[in-house]
């Protein structure tokens, strides 16, 4: 019998009050994981983490932290980690960044989403590894883009910058694998979030066509014919971080309904 039970698992989830981030959250605590939720805006976390399903005993929380500021989130982390039992479980998910071509972009656009992704990530693994290793259970899930695969057109800097996250993903899985630790990347499509709503605006603005059009022609590119809804990604990020994907390590797996063209 596959084992998805995470009773007794403790989950950090990162990006976590909307979108792919609380789907994510949302289905670790129905396998029965204790979540912590990780984001900026405390009005949102309390009243995502009131909402988390509890049941024997589980123990839900939060933490705030804003990734524009790593140090900040270093900081926390680190007081976090002195004062509490070990966290198993990590789901580093941020929002992407903004939209445009990557002949216009700015130097600044690089540096600024080259912190928020990979700086950030790196300080939640330090800050976990640990733990981890002490409990000799460990899944790190990265939340990135089919851009790692098959560039998008109009996320230049985006583009750039999951590959960075993809490779260093990559590279940890095999670092840390004798220790029963797994670090993977999930690769979503175009998710029915706040994200792609704005991207479906910009697009509308920047070419004139209705929104319906526009996203008529995103869906018309998937081979299901419909954008994902957050919980179809969740349920391949819980997959990963669960017993049964004890043996899977160091892939990048998208959800993207048959969209990206290459293997």
């Amino acid at each position: 019998m596959m084992d998805l039970n995470l009773y007794g698992k403790t989950a950090l989830v990162c990006g976590s009050t909307q979108g792919i981030g609380f789907a994510a959250a949302t289905q670790l605590a129905n396998q029965g994981a204790n979540v912590i939720l990780l984001a900026r805006n405390e009005t949102k976390l309390k009243e995502s983490v009131a909402s988390l399903h509890i049941k024997d005993n589980q123990l839900h929380s939060y933490l705030v932290a804003d990734f524009s500021h790593p140090d900040q989130l270093k900081s926390i982390l680190e007081e976090y980690v002195k004062a509490n039992n070990s966290i198993h479980i990590l789901v580093n998910n941020t929002g992407g960044s903004p939209a445009g071509r990557i002949s216009t972009a700015k130097t600044e656009e690089f540096v600024s989403a080259f912190s928020n992704h990979l700086l950030c990530n790196h300080i939640l693994v330090q800050a976990l590894l640990d733990g981890m290793k002490k409990e000799k259970y460990g899944r790190i899930v990265n939340v990135i883009s089919t851009s790692v695969k098959q560039p998008l057109k109009g996320l230049g800097v985006s583009n750039t910058i999951r590959a960075a996250v993809a490779n260093w993903s990559k590279t940890l899985a095999s670092e840390v694998a004798s220790f029963g630790i797994t670090v993977n990347n999930v690769l979503p499509g175009a998710t029915s979030t706040q994200r792609l709503q704005s991207i479906i605006t910009n697009k509308s603005k920047n070419t004139g066509n209705t929104e319906h059009t526009i996203t008529h022609e995103m869906e018309s590119e998937i081979p299901m014919g419909r954008f994902a809804d957050p919980s179809e990604v969740a349920n391949a990020i819980a997959f990963l971080c669960s017993p049964a994907a004890s043996y899977i390590t160091g892939i990048n797996l998208p959800v993207d309904g048959g969209r990206t063209s290459c293997l």
